[in-house]
C-alpha cells in the first residue's frame, strides 16, 4: 500500500517537515517559509471559545427505537410506528466546570440528544434532574455567574452560590437533588435524563398535549460520595470520558428507556401548581409515565472534536408534532442556545457534520463567514422568497395549532399557594436515614467558609420544607440554636 504524502492545506507537497528554512546553516529563518507560517498559524487557531456552561462534555452516537405507539398524541414521524429507528447524537456534561475541569465534581449534568429525523433535527436539551434552580430565564445569567469564578479571586465561590440560593427559595428543590446522593453519578450511563421543561405534542387532528420527557437508565443508579469522588479526581480528571468511551468500545452499549408524561391541554388551567414552572415536577399519580422507546449508544465518533465539541443543541430545533409551552426558561433558551452556537461555531454551524440534518435543507440565508457550501441550493435564480423561479416555498400543511392557554396562567405567579417548599419537602421525606445523613453532610461541606448570615437564611428554607431537614443540616454544621426570625 502506497504511503500518503504530506501536503500543505492548499495541496502542495511538503518536502521537509522537520525544520524551518534558514539563510545558511546558522542564519535566521526566512520569511518565505510559508509551510512554517501555515503550521504555526493553524496551531494558534485550534481553539474556539468553550461553552459558557456545559463546557466539559462527553458524547457518542446511537439509535432511538420506538417500542410503544404514541401516535394519538403526536404527528412527529419519528414516533410513527413501533420498531422505527432514528439515529441520534448524545452529549452529556457538567454545568459549572470549564473544559479542563474534573468531571466527577458535584454538579448537575447536561443530558442532550439530537434526533436526525426525516423532518429535520429534533434536539432535546435537558439535564439529569427533572427540575432546575429557577423558573424565569431572566435570572439565568446571574445564577450562572454564581457558579463560575469570582472576578477578583478567580476561584469558585461557595459564598456566592449560597447567597444566591438563600435569596431564591425556588432553587430549594434542585439544591436538594444536587446535595443528595444523585449529585455525583459515577458515569453518564448511571444517571437518568430529563427534558425538564414542559414541551408539547400535537397530533394530526390539531389537538395539543403538554408533555414531560424522561430517560430512565437501564444500567441502574450508581453514585459517588464526596470522599470517593475526591479519590477519583486524584487519579483522573477524565473518568466519565473513560467510562463512556470504554464501555462502547467493549460492546457494552448503554441504554435508556424513553418515557413521557402527558397532560391534556386544558388541565394546565386546573392544576394546583404551575405545570410550566421548571422548579416543579408533575406527580406521577396524576400523570403516569408512558413508555415510548429505547435509546442505545453504540458508536464512538472517529473524531471527537468534529462530532462532540461541534455538536450544537438548541430547544429551537423541533419537528412537526413537537412544540413548546409557556415555560419562561424554555422560551429564553429557544433564543439563547442557538445564539450561543452562532457566536461559538459561526453563522452556518448547522451545516457542520454533527449538526447537519439528514433530510434536504433549503433556505435563503445568505453568504457570511464560512459559507463553505453552495449559496443557491442548485438554483441561482431563487435567492429570495416569494419567487417565480421554482425556489423553495412554505409548507402550511405542518402549521402548528395555536396554544389555547390564556392569560389566566399568570394566576400561578400572582397567587402561588402551592409554594416552593412542598415538593422539596416531599422529596426529602422519601429519603431513608442514611440518605438524609449524607444530604446533611454534603450540604455542610458545601457551606464551608460561607458567611453565617447566609447560612441562617438558607436554614430557614430547609425548615420550611421539613423541620427535620433544617435540624439535620444544623447538626452537621455544629449549630445548636435556630436563629430568631
Amino acid at each position: 500500500m502506497m504511503k500518503k504524502k504530506l501536503t500543505t492545506s492548499a495541496g502542495a507537497p511538503v518536502t521537509n517537515n522537520q525544520r524551518s528554512q534558514t539563510a545558511g546553516k546558522r542564519g535566521p529563518v526566512l520569511m518565505q517559509d510559508y509551510k512554517l507560517f501555515e503550521k504555526l498559524a493553524h496551531q494558534n487557531r485550534e481553539r474556539i471559545p468553550e461553552r459558557v456552561v456545559h463546557a466539559k462534555g462527553w458524547g457518542a452516537m446511537g439509535t432511538f427505537t420506538v417500542t410503544k405507539d404514541i401516535s394519538k398524541y403526536t404527528r412527529a414521524k419519528l414516533f410513527s410506528e413501533v420498531g422505527k429507528q432514528t439515529p441520534i447524537l448524545s452529549r452529556f456534561s457538567t454545568v459549572a466546570g470549564e473544559m479542563g475541569a474534573a468531571d466527577t465534581e458535584r454538579d448537575v449534568r447536561g443530558f442532550s440528544l439530537k434526533f436526525y429525523t426525516e423532518e429535520g433535527n429534533w434536539d432535546l436539551v435537558g439535564n439529569n434532574t427533572p427540575v432546575f434552580f429557577l423558573r424565569d430565564g431572566y435570572k439565568f445569567p446571574d445564577f450562572i455567574h454564581t457558579q463560575k469564578r469570582h472576578p477578583k479571586t478567580n476561584l469558585r465561590s461557595p459564598e456566592a452560590m449560597w447567597d444566591y440560593w438563600s435569596l431564591s427559595p425556588e432553587s430549594l428543590h434542585q439544591v436538594t437533588i444536587l446535595m443528595s446522593d444523585r449529585g455525583i453519578p459515577i458515569s453518564p450511563m448511571h444517571m437518568n435524563g430529563y427534558g425538564s421543561h414542559t414541551f408539547s405534542f400535537w397530533n394530526n387532528d390539531g389537538e395539543r398535549f403538554w408533555v414531560k420527557f424522561h430517560f430512565k437508565t437501564q444500567q441502574g443508579h450508581k453514585h459517588y460520595t464526596n470522599e470517593e469522588t475526591a479519590e477519583v479526581i486524584g487519579q483522573t480528571r477524565e473518568k466519565y470520558q473513560e467510562e463512556l468511551y470504554g464501555a462502547i468500545e467493549q460492546g457494552k452499549f448503554p441504554k435508556w428507556t424513553m418515557k413521557v408524561q402527558i397532560m391534556p391541554e386544558a388541565d394546565a388551567e386546573k392544576t394546583p401548581y404551575n405545570p410550566f414552572d421548571l422548579t416543579k415536577v408533575w406527580p406521577h399519580a396524576d400523570y403516569p409515565l408512558i413508555e415510548v422507546g429505547e435509546i442505545e449508544l453504540n458508536q464512538n465518533p472517529e473524531n471527537y472534536w468534529q462530532y462532540i465539541e461541534n455538536a450544537a443543541y438548541s430547544p429551537s430545533n423541533v419537528v412537526p408534532g413537537i412544540g413548546f409551552s409557556p415555560d419562561k426558561v424554555l422560551q429564553a433558551r429557544i433564543f439563547s442556545y442557538a445564539d450561543a452556537h452562532r457566536y461559538r461555531l459561526g453563522t452556518h454551524y448547522e451545516a457542520l457534520p454533527a449538526n447537519m440534518p439528514l433530510n434536504e435543507v433549503n433556505h435563503y440565508h445568505k453568504d457570511g463567514a464560512m459559507r463553505f457550501f453552495t449559496n443557491d441550493f442548485g438554483n441561482p435564480d431563487a435567492y429570495y422568497e416569494p419567487n417565480t423561479k421554482d425556489g423553495a416555498f412554505e409548507d402550511q400543511s405542518v402549521e402548528e395549532p395555536p396554544m389555547k392557554i390564556n392569560g389566566d396562567i399568570m394566576r400561578y405567579e400572582e397567587n402561588d399557594t402551592f409554594g416552593d417548599y412542598k415538593q422539596p419537602g416531599d422529596l426529602f421525606r422519601m429519603f431513608n436515614a442514611e440518605q438524609k445523613a449524607r444530604l446533611y453532610s454534603n450540604i455542610a461541606a458545601a457551606m464551608d467558609g460561607v458567611s453565617m448570615d447566609i447560612i441562617e437564611r438558607q436554614l430557614v428554607h430547609f425548615d420550611k420544607a421539613d423541620q427535620e431537614y433544617g435540624d439535620g443540616v444544623r447538626k452537621a454544621l455544629g449549630i445548636s440554636q435556630m436563629a430568631d426570625y
